[in-house]
C-alpha cells in the first residue's frame, strides 16, 4: 500500500511538472500580439439576442498597448465587458499552467487545444480554452469562463494568412436570468421584456466586422 501511496505522488509530481510549462506554441502568439502598439478601426456592429431588436450599428474601435480596447459611438453606447480582449491581456495579467489537449480539426485546419488554469486566486478566470492555429501563430477561437461574468465563446477570421489582428469576431455568450452583459443607448433599439421574462437562460452574438484604418507596430 505504501509503495502504491508513493507511486502516486510521484506520478502526480511529474503529471503537475509538466503541466506548469508555459505552453511555448502560446508565447509565441502572445510576442506576435505584443507587437502591435497601437490601431484604429471602423467597426460594423449586429447584436442577436432573442429579446432584443436592434439593427446595424456602425463604430469606431481604438487600441493603445496597455489600455483596453474602447469602442465609440454618435447613436448609442454598447460596452461588452468581454470577448474583445485580442491580446490575451486577461489570461496573461495572473499565473497560470497550461495544459495541452491536443487538437481538433476545423475547416482543413489542425488547431492545437489548450486549457488555461489560472494558478492565482485574484484572476477572474476560471478556465479558458484556447485554439490555435500554429501555422499562422494566431488565436482561431476560444471558450471563456469567468468567476463573476459568465462564460463566453469568441470566433475570429482574418483576412490575410500573415494578419495577427482579426478582420471578423463572433462572440457567443450565454447570461443569468434578468442579467444583460451590455448597456444601450438609442432609441432604434427595442426589448421585449414579456419574452425576456420567460426566458430562463438568455444566449446572444455579437458579430464585429472590422475595418482597420491604422495599425502601428513595435520598432
Amino acid at each position: 500500500m505504501i509503495k502504491n501511496l508513493f507511486t502516486t505522488c510521484l506520478l502526480f509530481t511529474c503529471l503537475s511538472a509538466v503541466a506548469q510549462d508555459i505552453d511555448k506554441d502560446l508565447l509565441r502568439i502572445k510576442k506576435r500580439m505584443d507587437s502591435v502598439q497601437h490601431f484604429t478601426a471602423d467597426v460594423q456592429l449586429d447584436l442577436e439576442v432573442p429579446f432584443i431588436n436592434m439593427p446595424t450599428k456602425n463604430a469606431s474601435m481604438r487600441y493603445t498597448e496597455g489600455e483596453d480596447i474602447a469602442i465609440a459611438s454618435d447613436d448609442f453606447m454598447m460596452l461588452p465587458k468581454r470577448g474583445l480582449d485580442f491580446s490575451l491581456s486577461e489570461i496573461f495579467k495572473y499565473p497560470f499552467i497550461t495544459v495541452n489537449r491536443g487538437t481538433e480539426e476545423r475547416n482543413g485546419n489542425t488547431l492545437k487545444v489548450l486549457n488555461i488554469i489560472p494558478d492565482d486566486e485574484k484572476s477572474n478566470l476560471a478556465l479558458a480554452t484556447l485554439y490555435l492555429d500554429t501555422i499562422s501563430k494566431r488565436i482561431d477561437s476560444s471558450k471563456i469562463t469567468t468567476k463573476k461574468e459568465g462564460s463566453y465563446a469568441l470566433k475570429m477570421e482574418y483576412n490575410g494568412q500573415d494578419d495577427i489582428l482579426p478582420a471578423y469576431v463572433e462572440v457567443v455568450f450565454a447570461i443569468e436570468k434578468l442579467k444583460i452583459p451590455l448597456n444601450f443607448m438609442g432609441s432604434d433599439t427595442d426589448i421585449d421584456r414579456k419574452k425576456m421574462r420567460k426566458m430562463d437562460t438568455k444566449t446572444g452574438k455579437i458579430k464585429l466586422k472590422i475595418d482597420y484604418t491604422k495599425i502601428e507596430y513595435k520598432d
